[in-house]
């Protein structure tokens, strides 16, 4: 039985080529991804045993879907087929000053559908140590919020770690909406996970001396962020990406761990990214700390190696971050000259 479970969506992924616009193309890439699905191809590609559970219809597209995560290594025998449609989000990728842009056909998919009674959480759970999901599922609607409620309260009644990434989408509710939702749900959870603007969008939390839009980040801001999250909901640990924005094609990356129980903060050191995709690289960030943390490692070592794992995912098109541990150690350790490997 799987060790790791997560939760969620997963969507076709459509965009044009070589960074086209929409208005621009004449055909489109075709792949497959989703944040809870991207942390289950991130930790089955690190050696761990990984569920990803959703519902899909049971039509080819929703076969390939399920195809798309067993090549890695997913299980996925806990998804439950049924609907009529997959959700589908159309991507534009950025470059220099502009920036990407998402827009989401989701609306009725199978997940959004479904009701809390197609998911047997005590079967699911069955041997696993952690859960994980994302803001981004009970975002889909009221059904989906009551979903993850009863995820949280089985995962917690079977000793479970439970992990959430906070990941705010304006385009899918309001933030008041997701404050409400996501103070229920987060008082399950153990580890929260968010990036540099997701307190502040969802908590009103937000970090001093920090602009956001001028790529300006305050470590001291957002250990105070990460102290009154922790204080607020219980969390033993806030994990934060810090991304400096200097346009959509570089930007700085860097991360933090607090832990609650010692009042300290580890901060990773920081890489200068040369974008390839973005997308997905707060979900590689998160099944790297998952795996760290299941490892054992330090809170620096932790840290040290979720962000490593990130920035390389930043390297590699589409949701997915196929990247090795080995790999991810060698640029934790200090290896970044991107040298050929003969």
């Amino acid at each position: 039985m799987a060790e790791i479970v997560t939760f969620g969506e997963l969507m076709v992924r459509l965009q044009p080529y070589d960074h086209q616009r929409f208005v621009q193309a004449d055909r489109l890439e075709f792949s497959f991804g989703g944040g809870e699905a991207n942390v289950a191809v991130s930790l089955a590609n690190f050696g761990r045993d990984t569920a990803f559970v959703t519902k899909l219809p049971a039509h080819a597209i929703g076969q390939a879907a399920v195809n798309s995560l067993r090549r890695y290594g997913v299980d996925t025998s806990r998804i439950v087929r049924g609907g009529d449609r997959i959700g589908i989000y159309y991507n534009e990728k950025g470059a220099s000053q502009r920036g990407s842009v998402c827009i989401y056909d989701r609306a009725h998919s199978a997940i959004a559908d479904s009701s809390p009674e197609e998911f047997d959480w005590a079967r699911i759970f069955r041997d696993a140590r952690w859960f994980h999901f994302t803001g981004i599922t009970p975002a889909l609607g009221p059904n989906l919020v009551e979903t993850c409620r009863r995820a949280c309260m089985a995962a917690k009644a079977g000793g479970l770690n439970i992990s959430c990434d906070l990941n705010y989408r304006g385009k899918l509710w309001t933030r008041e909406q997701a404050g409400e939702a996501m103070s229920e749900l987060c008082r399950y959870v153990d580890v929260c996970i968010a990036n540099e603007e997701d307190a502040k969008d969802v908590f009103g939390i937000e970090a001093a001396s920090t602009d956001v839009s001028a790529g300006t980040i305050s470590r001291e801001g957002y250990q105070s962020v990460a102290r009154q999250l922790s204080e607020r909901f219980g969390f033993a640990q806030v994990a934060i990406t810090l991304r400096e924005s200097r346009s959509a094609s570089d930007n700085g990356w860097s991360a933090m761990l607090y832990d609650a129980a010692r009042g300290t903060c580890a901060f990773s050191r920081r890489y200068d990214l040369h974008i390839v995709d973005r997308v997905g690289g707060g979900d590689s960030f998160s099944g790297a700390l998952i795996c760290a943390l299941l490892d054992g490692r330090s809170q620096q070592e932790a840290v040290e190696f979720a962000a490593a794992a990130s920035a390389l995912k930043h390297s590699i098109g589409g949701d997915y971050n196929m990247v090795t541990r080995a790999e991810v150690e060698k640029l934790a350790c200090g290896d970044g000259s991107g040298r050929i490997q003969r």
